[in-house]
């Protein structure tokens, strides 16, 4: 075994140890539950645009996108357009490094690789902040229900040809709507790539954090995912994900296709 197998196998047995210490996981739940209330969330911008996202989500969907290398990545909810951002530049990132392999001059805006990001309700000065963004040639956006019939149609003919499909879904977290999104979006994920489903916390935090909202432990992202997954094996949770993030507002919602 080589230096790099030996840290490779390090953190293989570190994250099998964050598994098993039930105690660790139990604080971050604890520590999430009392952020929650402050909407720690929002403290935090993608190059100039508001995420609205954990640091440790945005760091694990870096990982995965390296790994993967998607030529499309598919999100539902846009809000300030910080999450479209991520996902943006991490395709320009893998742009760059094609060219610098290949020892072409990049050219950005010759890519195919983008992001479609669907909302419900665009505000405009979000649209005009995302459309006068650096990169917003990687950007397509579709105001409307994420699973209307024919959003659903407009996303489907927009993916046509793409290869590596990885797709996020982080819009209504009840589990009617999510359980939908699964339904409509999770075929298009190919082979190896991951579904995320975001604020599967909400089913592990006390009823009372959502007063405001629809949802609620018992209707929420985790859920539909259950639901799906007992009709979806091609789908499994990639636990370890979880394990290696501790603090992530999605636990239980990499899911892998295989």
């Amino acid at each position: 075994m080589n230096e790099v197998e030996k840290f490779e196998q390090e953190v293989r047995n570190n994250i099998e140890s964050l598994k098993s210490d039930s105690d660790l996981q139990a604080l971050s739940r604890i520590w999430i539950r009392e952020v929650t209330p402050h909407k720690w969330a929002y403290n935090f911008s993608w190059l100039g645009r508001p995420a609205i996202q954990f640091p440790n989500d945005a760091w694990a969907l870096q990982e995965l996108v390296w790994k993967i290398k998607p030529d499309l990545i598919i999100e539902t909810g846009i809000a300030h357009g910080g999450s479209l951002m991520i996902s943006a530049s991490l395709l320009a990132l893998l742009d760059y490094t094609d060219a610098v392999n290949s020892g072409q001059v990049l050219d950005p805006k010759s890519s195919r690789r983008k992001v479609i990001g669907i909302d419900i309700d665009i505000r405009q000065h979000n649209r005009d902040a995302i459309e006068q963004h650096p990169l917003s040639h990687k950007i397509e956006m579709i105001e409307g229900s994420s699973i209307a019939p024919e959003i659903i149609a407009q996303v489907k003919a927009a993916a046509t040809g793409y290869q590596r499909i990885l797709v996020c879904l982080d819009s209504n977290h009840t589990h009617e709507h999510v359980l939908a999104e699964l339904e409509a979006y999770g075929p298009l994920v190919s082979k190896g790539s991951y579904c995320i489903v975001f604020d599967t916390l909400i089913e592990d935090m006390p009823a009372g954090l959502f007063t405001d909202r629809p949802w609620h432990p018992g209707n929420s992202p985790k859920t539909a995912i259950s639901a799906y997954l007992q009709q979806h094996s091609e789908f499994v949770v990639d636990a370890d994900i979880d394990s290696k993030l501790l603090i992530t507002v999605a636990a239980g919602g990499f899911l892998k296709r295989l």
